[in-house]
């Protein structure tokens, strides 16, 4: 049962304020945490310096803050100063570097690098260099050239070879000895040794047109004629 105000000397009953009304110190309180908490949830350096003198500003005279909690939340304060601009050190070189990795790799175009899986671009009907990497001696190599729809366009059989790389040239023509069209091919290499055969890997030599940096991944990438890219760091030969 609800109380009844009667006079002023005689109203002991307490007042509840509805949920949804804040008092001016709640208010402040939220508005101080919302600061603090910012977009992220985590504290900044301006959310903490907030905090920090609002605590000392509204401490309790009679029980000031003991000098322990003083000097720890400077140091706190300190360290995530000292972090902070760490952390803009680090981006700064960061991006230091990628700029000297732009103008380095810069020097690759017009370059030829070595690409894997054996994929040859044909540009110009100029010939397309390429190496074998054999683990073992062998006895004999066949190379086969390869059209985008899969016909065979060259083959070729060499005898047998010492371990290491196999460098061979194609010099753009079919079996019969006719040129054929500018695109991307596919050179194939199959081994035998001791009458087992196997496919050793294939790279061949291919003019790198621009260089590019890849907006999700940061990872520089040589653009080759045929549209393709491939990363910097795959990149393990390169020629004139």
């Amino acid at each position: 049962m609800a109380s009844t105000v009667t006079g002023a000397a005689q109203n002991t009953s307490t007042y509840t304020l509805p949920s949804s009304i804040k008092t001016t110190d709640q208010a402040k309180a939220d508005a101080a945490q919302a600061s603090i908490s910012g977009d992220g949830g985590a504290m900044g350096q301006g959310a903490f310096l907030t905090l920090f003198t609002t605590q000392l500003k509204n401490q309790n005279p009679l029980d000031p803050m003991n000098n322990d909690a003083f000097v720890a939340q400077l140091a706190q304060f300190s360290q995530l100063e000292a972090t902070t601009k760490m952390s803009d050190n680090l981006q700064n070189m960061v991006s230091s570097m990628s700029s000297e990795r732009m103008s380095t790799a810069s020097g690759l175009i017009g370059k030829k690098v070595a690409i894997p899986d054996g994929k040859a671009i044909l540009t110009n009907a100029q010939p397309v260099d390429g190496t074998v990497t054999l683990d073992k001696d062998v006895d004999s190599i066949s190379l086969k050239v390869f059209a985008s729809d899969g016909s065979v366009v060259r083959t070729g059989d060499i005898g047998p070879q010492k371990k290491g790389d196999f460098n061979f040239s194609w010099d753009g023509k079919d079996s019969n000895g006719a040129a054929v069209a500018d695109g991307v091919y596919r050179i194939e290499a199959t081994v035998s040794s001791l009458g087992v055969s196997s496919k050793p890997p294939v790279s061949t030599m291919a003019p790198v047109r621009s260089v590019t940096t890849d907006a999700t991944t940061g990872d520089m990438q040589v653009e080759f004629d045929d549209g393709t890219t491939q990363s910097l760091s795959q990149v393990k030969r390169v020629g004139l």
